[in-house]
């Protein structure tokens, strides 16, 4: 029986859970396990640290232009076909990383890695929906959840231990033996019900997209290097990204049916917030985890093994929130648990934006717990109601979309906090740097004297240092601010959600045919 029979006959669910969710961690790892293995990768390929950036940015890029196209490809070629390729390119493509030898074989194995592990987390999360009992949906997406949301948060520990004690290929080998006993338990257990939908592709309507989604993602990428738009590179990718996508706009409104985005997803309007709220999360999600450690690592002196520990706890609170959750959803209003996961992280937010240079290691450790109980309160209920009132035939193309929302939000969250960053640490510099006048040093020549020799070279930048910091501090500290008015000012939108579907006649009969189909065999 396929994933997409009916929930009750599926065999061997707990097997295709395992599965699939393995490949959904391997997947999501990827995305964050690379970061902290860059500059071992630049001295081992002989490559400059702004080259060495193009592993990441390839990776970004091929796979938020290859998100968008698995539910065509589900539909016409199967989703057990799709999700075997994609397990194993992504693999393959794993190993060619751990072995490259320069810096363009390995930026080229990451393209086609990305490319590969798009449809990984889109298609685990179909076929968790498919497997379950509607019933059981908030269950189910309570377990994929933490796939997605745990792979993230462990990828930088898990990356930084395989560089310190092993060498940084390990950072792409792992994923061979997790790729191959996944690809084992797809092939094994998932049973493929033949249907296709043998409608053309829209080669126009697809390539307009994935060119406006992929100048996006390396304007995004590239911006903060290439000083945003004072740089003709990222004048470039804008204007051509803006050309692209309105070209991709009108021709959806003009094509009807026949159009590659499934214009019917918008209809829905659970869907549609949905889309807008798991934005936000990627944005709060990501961007939190990009700017906590560098603060504590070149701000507050942490280590990097102190920096992996004291920000670990925040994946435990996701962990146990997602399963608290799972067990909620159905007996309370799902926007209530999504209002009390959304006001949680705003309280670590308000707590993170309340920081002082003497925090100690439990400050850090108790907004980042409480921000991962918020996540995994939000997280679940949100994806149950995005999902609960869309028509099943298109569960493939929502999935899809719903995943790239999260991406799209990621880089726009973390270059957004970058850009606001080191922005406002050059407004504060200057700021601060204004009371260190030389009237201020004549005033105060014994206690300045103790700590700077300011008549030498040397003691002017010591002095300059501190300054330099403290106004950085504070930019982190308004960055956590922003956030959480942010998160804060997202919760009145929730009463635009509905709470319950109401099905349709053909779906009700769609569904007694398919008892019936079961009943048969």
């Amino acid at each position: 029986m396929s994933p997409a029979g009916h929930p009750g006959a599926v065999p061997h669910k707990s097997m295709i859970t395992v599965s699939i969710m393995l490949a959904t961690i391997m997947q999501t790892l990827d995305s964050t396990i690379a970061n902290v293995a860059l500059p071992h990768m630049a001295g081992g390929l002989s490559a400059s640290q702004d080259q060495i950036t193009w592993v990441l940015t390839s990776y970004i890029v091929a796979a938020a232009i290859a998100t968008p196209v698995t539910g065509w490809l589900t539909g016409r070629y199967g989703l057990k076909s799709v999700f075997l390729v994609s397990i194993a390119g992504f693999t393959v493509m794993s190993l060619a990383c751990g072995a490259a030898g320069n810096l363009v074989q390995i930026v080229l194995a990451r393209l086609l890695q990305g490319a590969f592990g798009a449809a990984l987390v889109p298609l685990s999360q179909a076929v968790m929906l498919d497997i379950n009992e509607p019933k059981d949906h908030a269950k189910a997406m309570a377990v994929w959840g933490m796939g997605v949301m745990l792979g993230p948060i462990l990828g930088p520990t898990l990356g930084g231990w395989l560089t310190d004690n092993m060498n940084w290929r390990w950072v792409f080998l792992i994923n061979l033996p997790v790729g191959m006993l996944s690809f084992y338990g797809v092939a094994r257990y998932i049973h493929d019900d033949g249907t296709r939908r043998d409608g053309r592709f829209d080669v126009f309507g697809f390539a307009t997209l994935a060119v406006a989604i992929g100048l996006l993602q390396l304007m995004l990428d590239r911006g903060e290097q290439a000083d945003w738009f004072d740089s003709i590179e990222i004048r470039i990718y804008a204007v051509c990204a803006f050309i692209s996508f309105t070209f991709f706009i009108l021709h959806t409104a003009t094509s009807g049916e026949h159009s590659f985005f499934k214009v019917a997803l918008l209809r829905d309007r659970n869907f549609a917030m949905g889309l807008a709220f798991y934005f936000l999360l990627g944005l709060l999600l990501y961007a939190t985890r990009a700017l906590l450690p560098p603060l504590l690592q070149t701000i507050l002196g942490y280590p990097v093994v102190t920096t992996g520990i004291v920000t670990a706890p925040s994946g435990f609170g996701t962990m146990v929130s997602m399963l608290v959750a799972g067990r909620l959803v159905g007996r309370l209003d799902g926007r209530l648990i999504i209002a009390f996961g959304f006001g949680l992280t705003t309280l670590s937010l308000w707590q993170m934006s309340g920081y002082t240079p003497q925090i100690t290691e439990w400050d850090v450790i108790v907004p980042g717990f409480i921000q991962g109980l918020g996540l995994g309160f939000t997280s679940v209920p949100l994806t149950t109601m995005t999902f609960s009132t869309l028509d099943r035939s298109l569960r493939s193309d929502g999935t899809a979309i719903y995943s790239l929302s999260r991406n799209i939000g990621s880089s726009i969250g973390i270059s957004a906090m970058q850009t606001l960053l080191v922005r406002n640490s050059a407004t504060l510099h200057a700021s601060l740097g204004a009371y260190v006048s030389a009237a201020a040093l004549m005033m105060h020549p014994d206690a300045l004297s103790r700590m700077f020799n300011v008549h030498t070279p040397t003691g002017l930048a010591g002095l300059n240092e501190v300054v330099s910091n403290q106004a950085a501090f504070i930019a982190y500290l308004d960055d956590f601010r922003f956030m959480m008015w942010l998160t804060l000012a997202a919760i009145p939108c929730l009463v635009f959600m509905r709470t319950r579907r109401v099905a349709s006649a053909a779906e009700r009969s769609a569904e007694q045919a398919e008892l019936q189909h079961v009943a048969a065999e």
